[in-house]
């Protein structure tokens, strides 16, 4: 079983095989934890981002999808950017979200990736309710057949902190 640990703190501070990025369809940056990744990362990633668009994601990476750049500057080896959806209340996206975190696992498998580190995906900007992406993090990472020995949630602020750690179980983290 893949254990599940929570860290409140910069997703791009982890010590991580892969880290995992809350990503724009464009795969060329943007704010929030995209941007972080892409500054830090350094200019290895977006180039790494850039020839995606010119092969096979020309009309960029669909929501719910993942696929993996080198991590450029970042202390891991990949990025997994995965796009999530925007959250709403008229429209029932959960299984988007919830793909999110099976394809970013899935192409973790594919690069023997043991150790990935997480952020909240669509929770911000995108503005899923942090109670309700965390639960549909947790669920999914807990259900997912997968290699990765160790999965971190980086979570940027104590709220964030508190809606993930009521997913997981003291004795978990």
């Amino acid at each position: 079983m893949t254990a599940i640990k929570l860290v409140q703190g910069d997703i791009t501070r982890q010590s991580v095989e892969a880290v995992v990025n809350a990503a724009n369809s464009s795969l060329l940056g943007g704010g929030g934890v995209d941007g972080a990744i892409h500054r830090r990362g350094g200019p290895a990633v977006l180039e790494d981002c850039r020839k995606l668009r010119a092969s096979q994601y020309g009309k960029g990476l669909p929501t719910g999808r993942a696929v993996a750049t080198t991590a450029g500057e970042l202390d891991a080896r990949w990025v997994i950017h995965t796009v999530g959806p925007v959250y709403s209340r008229e429209e029932d996206r959960s299984a988007l979200l919830a793909s999110c975190y099976r394809e970013s696992l899935r192409v973790a498998d594919e690069l023997g990736a043991r150790t990935v580190a997480f952020p909240a995906v669509s929770a911000g900007i995108y503005g899923w309710p942090m109670d309700d992406a965390a639960r549909i993090a947790v669920e999914t990472v807990r259900a997912t057949p997968t290699d990765v020995e160790e999965v971190t949630f980086v979570l940027f602020d104590e709220s964030a902190y508190r809606a993930f750690a009521a997913q997981v179980p003291s004795e978990e983290k």
